[in-house]
């Protein structure tokens, strides 16, 4: 979150702070007052370095991240007080204990078809499918939803629409009411979804701390899950020294039957003229709203035209 301004919430958060650092006296807690308890705890653990001479502890700050950074400028944004790092291994990323990781080649204008064969196969098990941007993550979803024979519900969770929108669906896929997330990497850091047996990378990650994030959605808190990654022949390479820095020499190929993915080719057909249909119709929509009232970006119109 360090990279991102949020309506400078940083600096607004400090500043509170701070506010609460100098003006905490003996018996005035209602400045927070649901963080009593955590305080007489921190004073009970000796975490007191710096405090010498005052009646209560300064206000501790815990930065948790499966992928911290290392720049010193973005750290010192934080006002640490006498920080301390503590880290779960010697490498730099790890991921969790209790994932597999999977590989599924494939070629580029095949892995529509492939990726809808996995989501079969895994029977309408809680899943999110991470593609490399927003516009392909519209597209994507698109697409998905216009195959007959898929028997899940498919929604789309992307920064192109309102916080409403992603609220409510993301309220749906807790519940269960869909099964599959169609996302950008809005949805890597910090959603912790219960259920969610199984991660697909539509598109393979560029960073490994992007894998990380994106994989860490899955094999949460002890219990197992799958990271699917689909792969272009040239890409295969890459994805190995990916894998490596964060100390995974293990990633088997996932088998689909080539006649699994043969017989979704007429439904392919199918679902490309109605998304080709509804393309033209998002653009001319687009056209009249005009670019001051549209949310889409050039970026992605071109995207959905190809």
């Amino acid at each position: 979150m360090l990279r991102e301004a949020y309506q400078s919430w940083l600096p607004t958060v400090l500043k509170l702070t701070r506010m609460y650092d100098e003006n905490l006296m003996p018996g005035v807690n209602n400045f927070l007052p649901y963080a009593s308890g955590s305080l007489k705890t921190i004073r009970r653990c000796g975490v007191e370095r710096g405090f010498k001479g005052k009646s209560y502890p300064r206000l501790v700050k815990m930065v948790l991240s499966a992928t911290l950074t290392q720049d010193p400028s973005k750290l010192a944004q934080l006002d640490l007080h006498h920080p301390l790092f503590l880290t779960t291994g010697q490498r730099r990323y790890q991921l969790p204990e209790k994932l597999e990781s999977y590989k599924l080649i494939c070629a580029s204008k095949l892995k529509p078809l492939y990726l809808v064969a996995v989501l079969q196969h895994l029977g309408g098990e809680k899943c999110i499918v991470f593609t490399s941007s927003v516009e392909s993550t519209h597209r994507l979803c698109t697409l998905l939803n216009f195959f007959d024979d898929l028997k899940v519900k498919i929604k789309e969770y992307s920064g192109l629409q309102r916080q409403s929108v992603r609220s409510k669906t993301l309220k749906a896929f807790r519940e269960g009411e869909i099964q599959v997330l169609v996302s950008s990497d809005a949805m890597t850091r910090g959603m912790d979804i219960e259920g969610v047996r199984n991660i697909i990378n539509y598109d393979m990650p560029a960073y490994v701390k992007t894998y990380v994030h994106r994989a860490g959605r899955t094999a949460r808190a002890g219990q197992t899950g799958r990271c699917i990654t689909l792969l272009r022949v040239h890409e295969v390479k890459r994805f190995k020294k990916l894998l490596q820095k964060a100390d995974n020499d293990s990633c088997p190929l996932y088998s689909i039957p080539s006649s699994s993915v043969e017989s979704l080719h007429p439904f392919y057909l199918s679902a490309l003229e109605k998304l080709k249909e509804t393309v033209q119709s998002e653009t001319s929509r687009k056209a009249k709203v005009g670019p001051k009232f549209s949310r889409v970006s050039k970026g992605e119109k071109k995207s959905l035209e190809e």
